[in-house]
Parts: C-alpha cells; sequence; structure tokens
C-alpha cells in the first residue's frame, strides 16, 4: 500500500505562499481580454505587476485604473485589494466557518499571525469582528463619499464611491477618478473628501487588534493593552507632528498655489495621513521640497500598525528601536516603558533585524535600478518608488510606468515582501536548523 506524501507547510511558508497565490491568480484574470476596455489583453508583467500592488494593498501602477480596465478588470483588482487588505488568512478561515469546519491549532495560528493576535483562543469572535467592523467602516465610507461622488459623476458615483472607500480602508491607494494618475488632486480643498479619506486610512492602519482592544476598554486608557497604547501614542504623535511639519515645508508648494491656511493645512493632514502606506494623494509629490521628500521617506518606511492593513517596519517596530536606543545610551538593562512595565531585549533585536532588512532592501533596489535604468538621472525618483513599494505606499513621482521589465520585476519583489513582511519571509524560507546544545565563548568587537 503507497503511503500518502503530505506536504507540510508551517505557518509562515502559508501565509506567504497564500499571497502569491491569490497574486498569480488575479494576474491570469487580468490578462483575459475583457479585463481590460479595449478589449486586448494587457501584457502579463503589467498584469502581474498591477495584481501585486492590488494584493499587497500598495497602490504603484503602470497602468491609468480608471481608463484602461473595464468593469470587470476593476472587479478583480478590487478583490485582490480587499483579500489583500483584510489578508489572506481571514478569507480561508471564513470558509471553514460556512462549512462550519472547526479550526484546528495549525489555522488558528495562521489567523493569528496574520491578524497580529496573540490568543488563540477566541479567532473566531476575531475574525467576525474583523468582516463586521470592515464592513461598517467602508459602507460608512461610502455612503459620505457618494455625497460628492454622486454630485460630480452622477449614479455611477456609489460604484465610485464603494471603490474609493474599500481602497482608502486597506490603504490601497487605487483611484478611479484621477485622470492621467492625478489621484485626488480634484479634491484637494474638500473637506468631506479628503476627511473622509483620512479617516478610513487611519482606522485601516490601525488595525483590527487596536481598534478591537479600543472598544473592549470601553475607551478607557488603562484598560487597554501595552501594544494599544503604544500604536495610539505613537501614530497620533507622527500625524500631528508630520502635519505640522508639512505646512512648514511646503507652505510654498505650487500645489498649494492659491489656498487659505485651512486650505494648506488640510492638504498637508492628508498628507501626513496617506504618506503612512495609503497612496492617495492631493498635492502631486514630484512637487515636494528637499524636506518635505525627506519627510516623506521616513513616513514611508514607519508605514502602520502590525495586523494592519497598512506597510512599512510598523510602528511598534519603531517604538521599540527608539527606546531601545534611550535604554542602550543610559546604560539600562532593560527597556522600560512607562514605569510598570518593560519589554525583553530580544524584541529589540527582532526590531533591529527588520531595520536592517528593510534598509538594506530598499538600498540595494534602488542601486540595482539605478544602474540597470537607461536615464541616469532618476536617483531620487528611484529611491522615492522603492521606499514606497517596500512600505506598500503606492505615492510615485511618475516613475512606475517609465520603469523597464528588470525594474518592474524588482518592484514587484518589494511590494511582496513589504505586504507578506520581512520576518515572515524569513521564517518561511529560512533553513531550520536546530541549535547545538553547546554556547561558543564570547568575544568582542569594537563599535560606536
Amino acid at each position: 500500500m503507497k503511503k500518502k506524501i503530505r506536504l507540510k507547510l508551517s505557518v509562515w511558508q502559508f501565509l506567504a505562499l497564500g499571497y502569491l497565490t491569490v497574486i498569480l491568480v488575479g494576474s491570469v484574470l487580468l490578462v483575459l481580454p475583457f479585463a481590460s476596455k479595449d478589449g486586448n489583453s494587457t501584457s502579463y508583467l503589467n498584469a502581474l505587476f498591477v495584481a501585486t500592488s492590488a494584493t499587497c494593498v500598495t497602490g504603484l501602477t503602470p497602468l491609468d485604473t480608471g481608463a484602461h480596465w473595464s468593469l470587470f478588470g476593476q472587479l478583480v483588482i478590487l478583490i485582490l485589494i480587499q483579500t489583500g487588505g483584510l489578508g489572506f488568512m481571514s478569507f480561508v478561515s471564513s470558509i471553514f466557518l460556512m462549512f462550519r469546519h472547526k479550526m484546528g491549532l495549525y489555522e488558528r495560528k495562521a489567523l493569528m499571525s496574520a491578524a497580529g493576535s496573540k490568543k488563540y483562543e477566541g479567532l473566531t469572535p476575531l475574525l467576525k469582528r474583523i468582516f463586521i467592523g470592515t464592513a461598517i467602516f467602508e459602507v460608512a465610507g461610502a455612503a459620505l463619499l457618494s455625497i460628492r461622488f454622486c454630485r460630480d459623476y452622477g449614479g455611477i458615483g456609489v460604484y465610485y464611491a464603494l471603490w474609493h472607500s474599500v481602497s482608502a480602508f486597506c490603504n490601497a491607494g487605487f483611484d478611479l477618478v484621477g485622470i492621467g494618475g492625478t489621484s485626488l488632486s480634484a479634491y484637494a480643498t474638500d473637506p468631506l473628501v479628503s476627511l473622509t479619506v483620512c479617516a478610513l486610512i487611519i482606522m485601516g492602519g490601525l488595525g483590527f487588534c487596536v481598534w478591537g482592544d479600543v472598544i473592549d476598554a470601553k475607551c478607557r486608557l488603562k484598560r487597554m493593552q501595552l501594544n494599544t497604547k503604544v500604536v495610539l501614542f505613537v501614530s497620533a504623535l507622527l500625524l500631528v507632528l508630520s502635519t505640522g511639519l508639512y505646512l512648514l515645508f511646503e507652505w510654498k508648494n505650487p500645489s498649494y498655489s492659491g489656498y487659505n491656511f485651512w486650505q494648506k493645512l488640510l492638504c498637508s493632514f492628508f498628507n501626513a495621513t496617506t504618506t503612512r502606506t495609503a497612496g492617495f494623494f492631493t498635492t502631486d509629490p514630484a512637487t515636494l521640497s528637499d524636506s518635505g521628500y525627506l519627510l516623506t521617506l521616513i513616513l514611508m518606511f514607519i508605514g502602520g500598525s502590525s495586523g494592519s492593513t497598512a506597510g512599512g517596519i510598523k510602528v511598534g517596530t519603531f517604538a521599540v528601536l527608539i527606546m531601545g536606543m534611550f535604554g542602550v545610551f543610559r546604560g539600562y538593562r532593560d527597556i522600560n516603558i512607562g514605569s510598570k512595565k518593560r519589554i525583553d531585549y530580544s524584541l529589540l533585536s527582532q526590531a533591529l533585524a527588520i531595520f536592517a532588512a528593510c534598509l538594506m532592501m530598499v538600498l540595494l533596489s534602488t542601486l540595482v535600478i539605478c544602474a540597470i535604468e537607461p536615464n541616469k538621472d532618476i536617483f531620487t525618483e528611484v529611491l522615492y518608488e522603492c521606499v514606497s513599494a517596500m512600505g506598500t505606499v503606492g505615492l510615485t513621482q511618475g516613475l512606475t510606468a517609465r520603469l523597464t521589465v528588470a525594474s518592474r520585476i524588482i518592484i514587484i519583489f518589494l511590494m511582496y515582501a513589504g505586504r507578506v513582511g520581512i520576518l515572515t519571509l524569513a521564517l518561511a524560507f529560512g533553513e531550520k536548523r536546530t541549535p547545538s546544545g553547546v554556547r561558543k565563548p564570547i568575544d568582542t568587537l569594537l563599535i560606536g
């Protein structure tokens, strides 16, 4: 009797391959002739690029989404955005629930890793909360956006409103109304559209476990988990500081021409929000000052919260790095948070590894793309594109459509790595070795 050969995948491999499978299926659907408005097949590389960008909720695209894709193609992209935003495992787990299949420990571990939860128990309520919460935010956002879009586009404005609400909540940055890649520039001074999109981006970027914990704690700070407190504090701090800095740096920006103080403040707040991995813009990124350009790179690199629709190295990683840095400089043995909590140094090691790996991938990708591109005067644009791809942001200075085949493949990999996560990829495809019981003697190196 033949033995059945069963390929056993780790949780990390399952998640990484799951996203890859969704991307490949989406790319095949987008190649179909009726996926484009002109009825011609889109080249596979462009279809793969868009499918990766949508699944990884990035927003970079070599094609105008509203002009190139038919209704079928747009719906495929929307489904990929929703799947990538909520997480591949959320949809797999929902199938288990639909057929009343009991979730085993493996499925629970996978969902826990995808959603950023630390509890194995109670994952079914978590899954329901994810879908119900997402539906509430997206429907509410669509209702508000339809007020403007129905006025401007008629009945199809309802479809546009829902499409952009999903794209904003999932931090994707794809749009249908920006002609020629202008995104939401037509609504730069419209508080209803700008603030609605910002609210959706912020809620999606906080993560399912964060706003779930806020609900469980009934908005009482003392009852919230440490992760929730840190994410809320750091996110609010970054949002306020970056809004002020954008207002200062971009006061004379050509895109702000003719705006009064409140309109400039609205544009600055939108910039501060969208650079944390959303991809929409109301002011042209190509017109940024040098200071605004560098600030954008920093915010795109940091990203949003773990277990959310956002990318980047994540707010938690950034917080651990900053607290660890001050702890080391002060000679503390522990990394203290407030007066009652501390975190283990192993967490700092992981944060440093993630930061170093992301930084090296961005710099190496920028180096290679600059070397292979025929136009040699595009360093700032390439660096911007690479950070945007790694952070799954989607902002571009107009370079995406001009990249060669090799450069697009590099950007595709960066988007994939940014959404799946460097740590997940390392655990998924790294060689597993049993640690030796014998520890080597300690030596030292000179640093600093």
